[in-house]
């Protein structure tokens, strides 16, 4: 594009010159122009190394005869906006990335792109504006955080946040609870469990559009300084074969990224990202295709928050490549997709062996055989609701009890923090959806409140709004249609039952019929006063079920 359009001709001489300006040479003009989008920033952990990485990216390009350009992405930590209206911020930059790389990336005729994202919604959003713009795209994560040490266990951000919870319940010494403070979070990187941002960035590999390692190799070790001159070099043999994102990010290629989301135990928010991606891709993936990949998936990880592994130990284990080999054992990934390697999935996986059977379970003996995400319908849920099963307690897999309705986050943590939840209660959370909002927050610090407290065996928690990566237990999100939308959520009281039967993939309120009809029928859900981007966002945003995408 850049030589039709930019660079070539006596037509494009005012453009020539614009370049002089920026100090390109004639020898720089002439080669592939390459944008590095940069998710570069001084305010979020995982993002704070990436210059570091870029640098490298450009000497990869430069190495194999292009010319690297760098621009910008924003990026929102959601660990410092949690728990507050900063999170309504969080879902709604990945639509505010996506639209401004491609902005820039067309505007400027780039002839390929290489991605440089770390944390949640950057990797999505970038990944949809690969598919848009559909120019030679390669994707280098900044790479995951090590984890912490506390008492001699290792620690994540999952931790630091129960640790408060245990605090509150008078379980954690002040001089306790500074330590996890001090200790939790010690390098730079995304946080070290299998939370969003490393769950996205394993998924970038499971799709092709990232380099072997772009998921787990952690952000302080000088081998991702080398993925970034390789990812540089990359996208210098794909614009050379012309091989585009959606030359890669096909109908199977998505297929085996939701069969890696499961085999991995990935982030409730991939069931949000994924359809996304895929709308953007002209594929459809509902989840209802999600629970059939998961009823044939068996569960081969346990990273934090639900087991004692981290990011660091995944990729010496072997990585996503050697999950993919265990799962290519019994058929479930398409091997012959193309990656941004130039050879396919097959291709790439062969040798990658499993080298830690404690970290990567064998594909014949899981955690479980079937996946670690599960979608339950009912009518409480009539287009869908989401839950990390692997992360739900085994006597928390079927659960009734009475309701204890908020209309708020903030509600509902005040009525956690006081004591006002007990055993039994299925607490509700509503007007919190993309719509009702807006912009879907993640709900870590009540989910970690109730664990820290010692009620993740006997309370469940449902929302219209979404799951940190960093939470567990029985954690249903997701639900559609939202309140705000007019869903049955919007209706229910406090004391109605409510039944979650994770096996059977159901969520019901049950309540007589007659008496629910009524209560829709005089039903007016809430509205808020917005302004700015939320207002348009709350506008335009579709429910969580089909990815949460902008109409």
């Amino acid at each position: 594009m850049a030589k039709e359009n930019i660079v070539d001709g006596v037509q494009n001489a005012p453009h020539r010159s614009l370049f002089h300006a920026l100090g390109l040479t004639e020898e720089e003009q002439k080669r592939p122009l390459i944008g590095i989008v940069s998710s570069y920033n001084e305010i979020v952990p995982g993002h704070i190394n990436l210059d570091k990485i870029v640098d490298a990216v450009k000497i990869g390009v430069a190495m194999a005869g292009g010319t690297p350009i760098v621009f910008p992405a924003i990026a929102v930590c959601d660990g410092i906006a949690m728990g507050h209206t900063g999170m309504k911020y969080s879902l709604v930059t990945r639509d505010l990335i996506a639209d401004s790389t491609e902005a820039m990336a067309l505007a400027h005729g780039f002839d390929g792109l290489v991605m440089v994202p770390n944390c949640d919604k950057n990797v999505p959003g970038l990944l949809m504006a690969a598919a848009r713009v559909n120019i030679p795209a390669v994707f280098v994560s900044g790479g995951p955080m090590l984890a912490g040490k506390v008492e001699g266990k290792k620690t994540s951000l999952s931790s630091m946040f129960e640790a408060v919870g245990s605090y509150n319940a008078g379980k954690l010494s002040d001089t306790e609870l500074k330590e996890y403070e001090n200790k939790t979070c010690p390098t730079c990187g995304s946080c070290s469990g299998m939370y969003t941002a490393n769950s996205m960035n394993c998924l970038t590999e499971a799709l092709g559009m990232g380099l072997r390692g772009n998921g787990t190799i952690p952000a302080v070790y000088s081998a991702r300084i080398k993925l970034a001159k390789h990812a540089g070099m990359a996208v210098m043999d794909m614009v050379k074969k012309n091989i585009c994102p959606r030359d890669i990010m096909t109908k199977e290629a998505l297929m085996n990224a939701l069969t890696v989301d499961m085999a991995l135990g990935c982030s409730t928010n991939s069931m949000l990202h994924l359809p996304a991606i895929a709308h953007e891709c002209g594929v459809e993936l509902n989840l209802d295709i999600a629970n059939g990949i998961s009823a044939k998936t068996p569960n081969l990880c346990h990273l934090a928050p639900v087991g004692p592994t981290y990011m660091e130990d995944l990729d010496e284990a072997g990585g996503v490549y050697a999950v993919m080999n265990e799962l290519s054992k019994k058929g479930l990934i398409h091997t012959d997709c193309m990656t941004v390697t130039g050879k396919t999935i097959g291709e790439n996986i062969t040798g990658c062996v499993n080298l830690n059977p404690d970290v990567i379970r064998p594909v014949d003996n899981p955690y479980s055989e079937t996946g670690g995400i599960a979608v339950l319908k009912g009518n409480l849920a009539t287009d869908g609701s989401v839950v990390k099963r692997s992360a739900v307690l085994p006597e928390m897999l079927v659960h009734e009890g009475p309701a204890r309705v908020f209309d708020s986050e903030e509600e509902a943590q005040a009525a956690i923090n006081a004591g006002q939840i007990i055993a039994g209660d299925v607490v509700v959370i509503r007007y919190e959806g993309p719509k009702g909002g807006p912009g879907m927050r993640e709900m870590l610090n009540p989910t970690s409140a109730i664990m820290g407290m010692g009620l993740g065996n006997s309370v469940a928690l449902i929302t219209d709004g979404r799951f940190s990566g960093a939470t567990r237990g029985a954690c249903v999100g997701h639900i559609t249609p939202e309140a705000a939308s007019g869903g049955m959520i919007g209706v229910v009281e406090d004391g109605d039952i409510i039944s979650i039967n994770i096996p059977e993939n159901t969520i019901e309120l049950k309540v007589d019929e007659a008496i629910l009809c009524e209560r829709m029928k005089n039903f007016v859900p809430k509205t808020k006063e917005l302004s700015g981007y939320l207002k348009r966002y709350a506008a335009l945003v579709s429910g969580g079920a089909s990815g949460a995408i902008l109409n």
